[in-house]
């Protein structure tokens, strides 16, 4: 899949495709029932897929605050997006200058003159343009006037429970690990490069590798039952620890995870964090001895957990 980042990148060698527009949070099944479309619509013009996205988000250029927590940062987005077998994915920067341009003048300058849309592929939910002004309406207009196709999804439904980047959000939030993988379409994973830590958890008998989650906030936190992808086959399960870790006074959100029966260095690796089962909620605790204590029991749980579901693989 090749990557165009910025406007400024696009060449007349990007000019006829197919596009789709939107924040593929988490690149669940409704989007993925709108990358086949995509795909579709891209073999029958003979042209390729182009899927766009922004960043930062729309919502986190005006709300940073107050925005819902990303379930995937862009190298996520990215690999999941390619596994699908888009061709192109172009990330327009969000900034002062994007945010002004009213729907019409969206479609006109990046759809029409930068790529040459023969079609566009959008969500039921989809709006655009300064004020989110424009919807399936105007572009219907806009895609008349000249002369692409416009296909609108409808919403995809698993057990009734329209899928959302939203819902899965509700879903993770409050533990429901396998109902939030099965909407997903795929395992709900952190990944990152281990970094050093304070180093408190090898004092205490559970060394731990840990994940900077360059993040504002997080999708998830508490304990959780987890399998570790990037050191070899097959995976390693564990138990990880996501919050700001108020026992020892550090407000950033963190991923720490011990892995079971490995003392190798994995320093600088990249990893990738399965979120399996959730064991229990952040707790305060009064010392560090019954905190260790504690995350004793939590290895045993997520041990018998994951081999139950794995079979210790």
């Amino acid at each position: 899949m090749q990557l165009i980042r910025g406007a400024h990148s696009l060449t007349d060698a990007h000019h006829g495709c197919v596009a789709t527009i939107g924040n593929f949070d988490g690149v669940h099944l409704g989007h993925a029932e709108i990358i086949k479309r995509l795909k579709r619509h891209a073999a029958a013009h003979g042209v390729p897929s182009t899927l766009i996205i922004f960043e930062p988000q729309p919502a986190e250029y005006f709300a940073r605050d107050r925005v819902p927590a990303r379930l995937t940062r862009f190298r996520e987005k990215f690999n999941l997006i390619r596994q699908r077998g888009v061709d192109r994915l172009l990330v327009l920067r969000f900034d002062e200058h994007l945010r002004t341009y009213t729907p019409q003048a969206f479609v006109e300058e990046f759809l029409v003159r930068r790529l040459g849309v023969k079609a566009l592929i959008i969500g039921d939910d989809f709006r655009f343009g300064s004020g989110r002004g424009g919807d399936f309406g105007l572009l219907h207009e806009l895609a008349e006037r000249h002369g692409f196709v416009l296909e609108q999804t409808p919403p995809f439904l698993f057990i009734g429970k329209r899928i959302s980047s939203t819902y899965i959000r509700y879903l993770l939030r409050h533990g429901y690990m396998k109902e939030a993988e099965r909407m997903l379409g795929h395992p709900y994973c952190i990944e990152g490069h281990v970094v050093h830590g304070h180093k408190q958890g090898r004092e205490w008998g559970f060394p731990t590798a840990n994940l900077n989650l360059h993040r504002i906030k997080s999708p998830l936190s508490g304990i959780f039952a987890v399998r570790v992808h990037g050191l070899g086959d097959p995976p390693r399960m564990g138990v990880a620890y996501v919050g700001n870790r108020p026992i020892i006074d550090d407000p950033r959100y963190v991923l720490e995870v011990h892995i079971f029966d490995y003392d190798d260095d994995c320093y600088g690796k990249l990893i990738s964090v399965q979120f399996c089962d959730r064991i229990r909620d952040d707790m305060n605790f009064d010392s560090f001895a019954v905190m260790a204590e504690q995350i004793r029991r939590d290895c045993e749980v997520a041990r018998e957990r994951l081999t139950f579901e794995y079979g210790g693989a």
